[in-house]
């Protein structure tokens, strides 16, 4: 049975426990002790935080102890960290190459390469090129921005200089694209092939996070997945953001080199992501099944919770109250 670190485990309850239900022995482990992907773990784990020295030698330590294969980061934050310190860690890290991390963490970054690599991208400006005939609307974006914090859109000159002045952050200014959005959640092989790609519609998100939408058979977006990520030299999973404009061209606003928000609606729909990271951890080269899925799956989001109690060492362990037995 093999062994998964997650780091920065956080709320990903979904994804620990599917990579249980496909056979793996999972360890999560994160700086906040009410971090409920924690406790669905077979074990979890506390660790300084990311920007501490000691980040990488703790996940290492933890990698020898719990005879680790894998390590599967759940968030954003230690990605340039972690793809630095492939070769310290001991176990497979499922990330591309350092500076195809940080390009992809800095949003006027993805955006040059994005061009550079031939990869339709929406016109993008640094605040201080900004052309004379600039057509509105557009968004004012932080460059380093996550989970749709600091994006305002701006109908005219005025909108668009207040909120420039307004944001506290390096922001950047992009055009709006007129057409559906949708997102491709897709995984690669160490070899950057792409293994397969799940399209879906963005029906409602909140706070950057779908919280409604549908898998769709749609050979276009599956191309698009497979060119974005082969092209990118992406490795494991990956969430593309786009947009199919009115003209049939597509544009890339995001890609997201992990597993993405609404991961259960590809699970559920046949994708078997945590089965092909498993088989990569296992030495083994899985073959691609592009547009083996299953679409029309719709995913509609609900608030859960995880009540814990304390015990008289300070740890925290689920918490099942024993209820009165129902008078005969």
């Amino acid at each position: 049975m093999s062994g998964v670190l997650f780091t920065c485990a956080g709320q990903r309850v979904d994804i620990v426990t599917a990579f249980k239900r496909a056979g793996a022995r999972t360890l999560a482990t994160d700086v906040n002790r009410l971090a409920p992907a924690l406790y669905h773990a077979d074990a979890h784990a506390f660790v300084p935080a990311v920007s501490d020295p000691t980040y990488v030698d703790a996940l290492h330590a933890l990698v020898h102890e719990h005879e680790i294969s894998l390590i599967v980061p759940l968030t954003d934050l230690d990605h340039g960290v972690l793809s630095r310190a492939k070769d310290r860690l001991g176990a497979l890290v499922l990330l591309p190459a350092p500076e195809i991390v940080d390009a992809l963490a800095d949003k006027w970054l993805a955006h040059c390469l994005f061009v550079e690599k031939g990869i339709g991208s929406p016109a993008t400006w640094l605040p201080d090129d900004l052309p004379d005939d600039l057509q509105f609307p557009v968004l004012v974006k932080a460059r380093l921005g996550f989970g749709s914090r600091g994006i305002y859109r701006c109908v005219d000159r005025r909108q668009l200089e207040f909120f420039l002045d307004y944001a506290t952050e390096d922001s950047m200014v992009q055009t709006c694209c007129r057409g559906e959005e949708f997102s491709i959640d897709l995984f690669c092989d160490l070899d950057s092939r792409c293994l397969n790609a799940v399209p879906r519609t963005m029906i409602e998100s909140k706070g950057g996070e779908s919280i409604k939408g549908m898998t769709i058979a749609d050979d276009e977006l599956v191309e698009v997945g497979r060119h974005v990520s082969e092209t990118l030299g992406l490795v494991g999973p990956a969430n593309v953001q786009c947009f199919r404009e009115p003209d049939g061209t597509h544009r890339v606003t995001d890609i997201n080199p992990r597993f993405g928000g609404a991961f259960p609606l590809p699970t559920a729909a046949g994708s078997r992501y945590p089965e092909l990271a498993l088989a990569l951890a296992a030495g083994e080269r899985p073959d691609p099944r592009l547009g083996d899925y299953r679409a029309g799956l719709y995913m509609t989001r609900f608030f859960g919770e995880l009540i814990l109690s304390a015990g008289e060492d300070g740890t925290l362990e689920p918490f099942a109250e024993e209820l009165p037995q129902p008078s005969s």
